[in-house]
């Protein structure tokens, strides 16, 4: 499914700024499709605030969200014209980008979104506390298809472990199906990542309560010493219900890539709307607060990733020269 785009004006003339001009009292309005995720997760979470953003920003753009399987089916959609945006968790971006595993991508960063700091949850009252005492347990490591299982992978081979040999590990059909499991005891972990991710706020929510396992200082200096790309991020105190003392832990930014064709125009147009909106999305969803253009600038591996659209909004606004 290409670019889609309901207009009253001629089709042609819509990605011309100054042609869309031309069409007197005439409204054009580019529907714009954004995969996100299986539901109960943070990225449609996201992805439906962004949306909502987006839309009432912009009266002439329409952000559709739609659930897919994560961010392992979000970049081949993207790849095939079937998405115009999707949102794609750091681990898989970096693997598509450098060409592991696969040939490299030539898709865009349209936006950071928000970092992801990695943990395991467990109910308070269990008898797990590190990483150590989950080896052999049965763990959910996030839904089929997201970001979230490769997050993991490359945090446990950092401490020279391996998800599916040295636990139990369950993938879920839906991301929303892990708390239930860890409350009532088909799993001892669910492994996640973020800020305000909806998984850990349910299990902490929960009557039992959280406990949050993330590697320790020292654990951190080992994974970085092998994969140096994941980088030290805090969880702050009060980001989950009675989580009184912010975690230290360690992962990547997540972001909104674009598919390669997405005109330049389209991309200027995303970009404006989207920052001159940060205070608004701030609001309405805390991880949001994360979205902003230098954030972006930092968070992209290369600046060439970053749609030559965007970019010129950010030459225009002083975020890059």
């Amino acid at each position: 499914m290409k670019f889609a785009i309901t207009i009253l004006v001629s089709a042609a003339l819509l990605l011309s700024p100054a042609a869309a001009q031309t069409g007197g009292n005439a409204i054009s309005t580019t529907t714009i499709s954004l995969g996100t995720a299986t539901p109960g997760g943070g990225f449609p979470l996201y992805g439906n605030a962004f949306a909502e953003v987006m839309n009432a920003a912009d009266s002439s753009l329409t952000i559709a969200p739609r659930n897919t399987k994560g961010s392992n089916e979000n970049i081949p959609l993207l790849e095939k014209g079937e998405l115009d945006l999707a949102l794609v968790a750091g681990e898989p971006a970096y693997e598509a980008f450098a060409g592991i595993g696969r040939a490299k991508v030539a898709l865009k960063i349209l936006t950071a979104i928000y970092s992801n700091p990695g943990m395991f949850v467990v109910r308070a009252d269990s008898p797990y506390k590190t990483i150590a005492d989950l080896v052999g347990q049965p763990v959910a490591f996030g839904a089929k298809g997201s970001g979230l299982p490769i997050l993991a992978r490359y945090v446990l081979d950092g401490l020279g472990l391996k998800q599916d040999d040295d636990f139990k590990a369950i993938y879920l059909d839906r991301a929303g199906d892990g708390p239930a499991m860890v409350e009532d005891g088909r799993v001892a972990a669910l492994w996640g990542a973020g800020i305000g991710w909806p998984g850990f706020t349910a299990v902490a929510s929960s009557p039992s309560g959280a406990r949050f396992i993330a590697p320790s200082a020292e654990e951190i200096t080992r994974i970085r010493a092998r994969h140096a790309f994941l980088k030290p991020l805090t969880v702050p105190a009060g980001a989950y219900p009675r989580q009184s003392e912010p975690i230290a832990s360690l992962g990547s930014w997540s972001f909104v890539l674009t598919r390669e064709d997405l005109s330049d125009d389209v991309a200027y147009r995303l970009a404006k709307t989207l920052h001159g909106a940060e205070a608004t999305f701030c609001k309405k969803l805390a991880q949001a607060c994360e979205t902003t253009a230098a954030n972006t600038v930092a968070a992209a591996p290369k600046p060439e990733l970053i749609h030559p659209g965007v970019m010129k909004y950010f030459r225009e606004i002083g975020v890059v020269k």
